[in-house]
């Protein structure tokens, strides 16, 4: 008794793309495309370099947040 085999379909085949809106974001930001980001290095640093700090503000933004939350007497 062997593993039943899943159904092939002819050359069908189903390609799920994960949308990244805060690249998008950074792309647009930058005014760079994404074909830019491949082929030049210098633009792949710039870009990288505006994601992290979007990410960096986003975190330090929920930490305020939460903080608030915590601690609603004290003012930032």
């Amino acid at each position: 008794m062997g593993r039943p085999a899943l159904p092939v379909e002819d050359g069908v085949r189903t390609e799920f793309v994960l949308v990244q809106p805060v690249l998008r974001r950074v792309l647009a930001f930058t005014r760079r495309t994404i074909d830019d980001v491949i082929n030049d290095p210098i633009v792949r640093r710039e870009v990288a370099g505006y994601y992290k700090l979007h990410r960096w503000i986003e975190r330090r933004s929920e930490v305020v947040e939460l903080e608030r939350q915590w601690n609603p007497s004290e003012a930032r």
